[in-house]
């Protein structure tokens, strides 16, 4: 119920209400008064369903929103009001991804430096470029100063901070319920501390793991990539048509390649164990061409007969099939790409006579373009390149940032198990996506096809800077070897830690990189890693600032809302972390928003620049506008950016306002709930608050069902109606007789305008936080984001009402000011005689509301009723209004 059981401060009413500034106006009372705040101590009281956790997406701290985070932020907050409005007690963080590669790039080009690991820490010191860099001059390393990690991570630190005060600005001003009081960075001691917990946790589960192993590694970013970092995009290449040569006999064996640098990398021929083209060479040699390696000739299922020459040549490495097949194949290693994406200066063991001192010569340190710009040359000169190179777009993998294809580089990386190398882990990971409700049900399927489609575990381990690092150090044996197998774990209760900077319990600072002593990892996480602990982070779990009795409350919380395109990475990885460190699903519902299109039907992004920048749309149209046009879309669904649709937006706050001041202009004799109700006693009074009952039921059943949209759509849609029909149709009605007493059928007026106008505020406080609040301290105490959702027996009399009245009589309405447009007479015109026909019932309806539609629609002569099977207005008589004078 709302304040309107309470006493009732009299109505201040603007004389030119607007919606220009309630941003201003009402963001700072909110936060004074604490309107959005958590109470822990209620929360902890309350039965578990009344209270409602959100995991709120930390928005990357790199530079600045766009609009498609103000379109599906706002969905959020939608949510969190409506529940909060329901009595229950609202857990609502906000929290900045601020660790990892989005950062580090944000820093290079806002800073104009490059971290390097060799050079000292400077204390006290001061960047060149403050953001003033030329777009030339940012990707430009030789223009990018060289400092210290140390440095470098305080300047990541600086930066970030600065670009979380303008997000927190931007989130304030579209009115964001959040509880600011309860923010985090994934950079932060208890991020740090959560994020190194759960890792060690893993490690002693055993689901987290090291592995020298061939991974995918960007050559510029010089770091190691995930497989839900990937992106695959079409690259130029050329095909190669190469001769290898059988043992036994010297007869060419063709195959096709777009990649003859690897050609000393080459391990085996592969073909398919069904192709009869190749069937008697399975078990056999070959030698390598320029190289003259013996090689197997060998069977495997993944090779595609109707490709190329359906033989292919498998490197180690070039391509994920090569490492299918290393593992599966048994087949030895010989990697070629160095980290710096040049081919390894040494010459490979496995090389020996003319084809060691080719790669010596012509290979070793080259770069691939050189390498293999050298080998083709070979080829050619050797008889051994059928033709020459034909052009071709192949696919490659590309980290998402990157713009560079991946290598494949043998590496020693840490892993988290995720089922990718386990069926059963796998299909645990399935049954547990069960266990969430996805918003809308068929983002499921996109969440099980990851899953299903997984080919490894999950790598953490970055080659970074700014992050969190993976809290373990090696032993280093007497002859400095390290001893990887054997790292030395930290106690919990000193976390976070830096292996870099920290001593291990029962080592001196000495000892670091000693025979005998020790060695930090170099390493941090996955900036993922961290994030996908935000369940664990807000709600107390860990020893860092934790807190047991709410982490025992609110876990698994309620709600995760996230984009679509990070199911695989954010919604999975958390999945997985709460799958093995709390055995259940970090929330009960996944809302998934879909993206926004620019007017080519492309999503928006900052990376393609076709991305708005908030800022400005809100100055423009104002939050309520923007704020409208999100909650315009269902989740999972795509929508255009449309200022047209904002301009919508605002003209229904502006209604809300301008209908409002009209309807506080009639004082009730009592303004008391129970009062009020008492008072309506006309038939379309009661009509209008029957149906008003119906939009109150259909609207809480739709948010309650993560459909926010349908309830924004139910209440606008009886809005207008309200409007354009009801407040027609009962404002002579409501004014009564100058100077009277208010008749019985005034009063019933005014009290049921009363009643809608409250339970509308209620309605669209959700979605247009800012007018409503206004609107609502105009004649209410506190705040209408603390008031009640209503309910429909709020809008039901005793003696009830026909919902159908008011659509009966609505349309009679609407035929009247019709036949006046047809004539092209003012609204002012009287009317002299009307038919009016339509269904019984409906006629019934609106004989029952005459006098109101005769004031309405200035009816002054005889209203004839007929039968029809829809309602319309035959034979209008009409008399023009008399001029002005």
């Amino acid at each position: 119920m709302s304040d309107l059981s309470q006493p009732q401060p009299a109505a201040t009413i603007p004389d030119k209400p607007t919606v220009d500034g309630l941003e201003d106006k009402w963001a700072p009372v909110w936060e004074q008064q604490g309107i959005y705040r958590f109470d822990r101590a209620r929360a902890l009281d309350l039965p578990r369903e009344q209270v409602y956790a959100i995991d709120t997406p930390p928005p990357t701290a790199s530079g600045s929103l766009h609009v498609g985070h103000v379109f599906s932020y706002t969905h959020t907050d939608a949510l969190a009001r409506y529940h909060r409005m329901c009595g229950r007690e609202v857990f609502y963080p906000m929290g900045w991804d601020d660790n990892g590669l989005p950062t580090e790039k944000r820093v290079q080009n806002f800073y104009g430096v490059r971290g390097d690991a060799s050079l000292p820490y400077v204390p006290d010191y001061q960047p060149k470029y403050h953001g003033d860099m030329t777009a030339k001059d940012v990707k430009d390393a030789s223009k990018q100063e060289k400092i210290s990690r140390a440095n470098f991570i305080e300047l990541c630190d600086e930066r970030t901070v600065e670009d979380e005060k303008a997000f927190e600005a931007l989130w304030r001003r579209l009115g964001l319920s959040v509880d600011w009081d309860i923010t985090y960075r994934t950079i932060g001691d208890r991020s740090r501390a959560v994020s190194q917990q759960a890792f060690l946790e893993h490690l002693a589960a055993g689901n987290a793991y090291q592995s020298q192993a061939p991974g995918l590694w960007d050559v510029t970013y010089q770091t190691a990539v995930a497989q839900a970092e990937l992106e695959a995009r079409d690259y130029p290449g050329h095909y190669h048509r190469v001769a290898f040569h059988a043992a036994d006999s010297g007869e060419p064996i063709y195959i096709e390649t777009t990649r003859p640098e690897l050609l000393p990398a080459c391990v085996a021929l592969i073909a398919h164990p069904d192709d009869e083209r190749y069937q008697p060479l399975f078990g056999t040699k070959v030698t390598s061409p320029v190289f003259g390696v013996e090689l197997p000739v060998l069977a495997h299922p993944d090779a595609e007969m109707d490709k190329g020459a359906g033989i292919a040549m498998c490197c180690t490495f070039g391509d994920l099939t090569d490492v299918t097949w290393w593992r599966e194949l048994e087949l030895p290693t010989r990697s070629l790409i160095a980290r710096n994406g040049r081919m390894i200066a040494e010459t490979p063991t496995w090389l020996s006579g003319a084809g060691a001192d080719f790669y010596a010569e012509h290979v070793a340190g080259a770069t691939t373009f050189k390498a293999r710009s050298a080998i083709v040359d070979a080829l050619r000169a050797s008889g051994d390149l059928d033709g020459e190179p034909k052009p071709t777009q192949r696919k490659a993998n590309f980290y998402e940032r990157g713009d560079k294809p991946l290598e494949i580089v043998t590496s020693r990386q840490w892993y988290i198990r995720n089922g990718g190398r386990d069926g059963q882990l796998r299909e645990a990971l399935i049954e547990r996506g069960k266990q969430i409700a996805f918003h809308p049900e068929f983002m499921r399927v996109r969440y099980e096809n990851w899953v299903g489609g997984l080919n490894g575990d999950w790598l953490v381990s970055r080659q970074r800077f700014f992050g969190i690092p993976i809290p373990l150090w090696y032993p280093i044996d007497d002859s400095g070897e390290i001893v990887h197998d054997s790292p030395i774990v930290p106690a919990t209760q000193t976390l976070p830690v830096d292996p870099s900077a920290d001593v291990p319990a029962g080592y001196t600072a000495e000892q670091r990189g000693m025979p005998g002593g020790f060695i930090g990892d170099p390493d941090v996480m996955d900036t993922w890693a961290t994030s996908s602990l935000t369940p664990q982070i807000t709600t107390g779990w860990g020893t860092h600032g934790g807190d047991d009795e709410l982490f025992a409350k609110i876990f698994p919380m309620d709600v995760r809302p996230q984009g679509q395109d990070i199911i695989r990475t954010w919604l999975f990885s958390t999945v997985v972390r709460a799958h093995h460190l709390q055995d259940c699903p970090p929330w009960k519902h996944a809302a998934i928003s879909g993206w926004i299109l620019d007017p080519d039907r492309k999503k928006m992004s900052k990376s393609k620049g076709n991305a708005e920048t908030p800022e400005g749309m809100l100055q423009q149209h104002g939050s309520d506008a923007v704020r409208y046009w999100a909650c315009s879309a269902r989740l999972g669904t795509d929508a255009a950016f449309d200022t047209g649709q904002m301009k919508v937006g605002r003209r229904l706050a502006m209604k809300i306002v301008n209908a409002s001041k009209f309807v506080l202009g009639f004082a009730p004799s009592q303004d008391g709930h129970e009062d009020l109700l008492a008072q309506v006693t006309s038939a379309l009074d009661l009509a209008m608050l029957a149906s008003l009952a119906q939009v109150v039921q259909q609207a809480g059943t739709s948010f309650e069902k993560y459909d926010h949209t349908r309830a924004l759509e139910v209440s606008e849609t009886f809005f207008w109606t309200f409007c354009d029909d009801y407040l027609e149709l009962v404002k002579a009605r409501a004014y009564g007789q100058e100077g009277a007493q208010p008749s019985s059928e005034t009063s019933s007026a005014r009290a049921a305008l009363r009643l809608a106008l409250d339970v509308l505020l209620r309605l669209f406080a959700p979605v247009l936080p800012y007018a409503t609040e206004e609107v609502w301290s105009w004649w209410r105490t506190g705040s209408v984001h603390r008031a009640s959702w209503p309910v429909a027996q709020e809008c039901s009399p005793a003696q009830g009402g026909d919902a159908t009245m008011l659509a009966a009589v609505g349309a009679a309405l609407g035929g009247v000011r019709r036949a006046k447009s047809d004539a092209k007479v003012g609204m002012r015109a009287t009317v002299s005689s009307v038919t009016i026909a339509g269904p019984e019932a409906a006629i019934a309806a609106i004989r029952a509301a005459e006098p109101d539609l005769r004031a309405a629609g200035r009816i002054e002569g005889d209203i004839t009723y007929a039968t029809a099977d829809y309602i319309e207005v035959r034979d209008a008589q009409l008399i023009p209004p008399p001029p002005k004078n």
